[in-house]
């Protein structure tokens, strides 16, 4: 069943408007990320203690942070977590969890009379153990798109490997920077995330790719641009299903499955759509204009 009939859509006609919006997404998230001093990283990275309490009633969150100040815990960020009566709180030094939890119950109680602080998690992260977590997160996420890199070079030509990575670098990249517009932290999760935008992107690109290569043998006289167009309309049916039963699993998520799991959908809903775009106007674009300017001098 093809959900779009047969198209004839000039795709590559528009990939310089897909630069622009491309190149302003990735713009804004540059400047965000610059004006922030990098990424908001969480606990599992930048180290510390988390600390997650549930109130009877909407917590005060100015009487929180006073009754933190009068522990002298040093650097927190206290907010709300899913409802109002759930607060996070996230103190710079990692702490001892029992004597914590002790001090700052009493603190509490001082602080808000009449309510019972219910602990609901705690976690504590060395400096070194969150250091050693960001240069493996870095490093899987390198570590893909290089095996990526050499399996298209394989599979397809080496100039099909470079569109393929021109189109994951540029997903990861528009969801770290609308990650950081939105002031959202990076956790072991979102990286989680991001590996996995990695590979639904790839997996998007390479049913074009495998068209293009069909058209390629069969369409031998035509220009490369009309191959490209034919391929990308011949498979938009088949990408434009996946991309919508994908988009509505991770929009439940987001919607309904609670806030230990809400950035890691947003991250997957942010990545499917900027992947979907990407397969059609960034790594199709990005092969063609590699030939045409290392492939000018050879016959067609």
């Amino acid at each position: 069943m093809r959900f779009i009939k047969e198209t004839d859509v000039d795709f590559l006609a528009m990939r310089r408007y897909g630069f622009v919006i491309s190149g302003a997404l990735i713009l804004a998230g540059l400047i965000s990320l610059l004006l922030q001093g990098g990424p908001k990283l969480s606990i599992d990275f930048e180290g510390g203690t988390l600390v997650q309490i549930r109130f009877l009633e909407e917590a005060d969150i100015g009487k929180i942070r006073s009754a933190l100040e009068s522990l002298n815990l040093g650097k927190s960020d206290v907010q709300t977590f899913g409802t109002p009566n759930e607060i996070l709180i996230r103190l710079q030094k990692g702490q001892e969890t029992e004597a914590l939890t002790n001090d700052l119950r009493q603190a509490l109680i001082t602080v808000m009379p009449g309510e019972t602080p219910d602990f609901r998690r705690m976690e504590t992260v060395g400096p070194k153990i969150g250091a050693e977590l960001s240069g493996k997160a870095f490093l899987a996420i390198v570590s893909a798109i290089i095996g990526i890199l050499i399996y298209i070079s394989i599979r397809f030509e080496f100039k099909f490997a470079i569109g393929a990575i021109a189109a994951l670098v540029h997903d990861v990249v528009i969801t770290l920077g609308i990650f950081s517009i939105m002031d959202y932290e990076i956790s072991l999760a979102i990286i989680a995330a991001f590996l996995t935008i990695v590979g639904y992107s790839l997996n998007d690109t390479i049913v074009v790719f495998d068209r293009v290569r069909e058209n390629l043998k069969r369409l031998k006289n035509e220009a490369q641009t009309t191959i490209f167009n034919r391929s990308i309309n011949e498979s938009l049916s088949r990408t434009v299903i996946t991309s919508l039963t994908t988009f509505v699993v991770v929009f439940t998520l987001w919607l309904a499955g609670g806030e230990v799991i809400r950035y890691f959908a947003f991250a997957m809903m942010v990545g499917v759509i900027v992947g979907t775009y990407s397969s059609v106007f960034v790594a199709s674009p990005v092969v063609v204009l590699w030939s045409s300017r290392f492939s000018a001098s050879k016959p067609k």
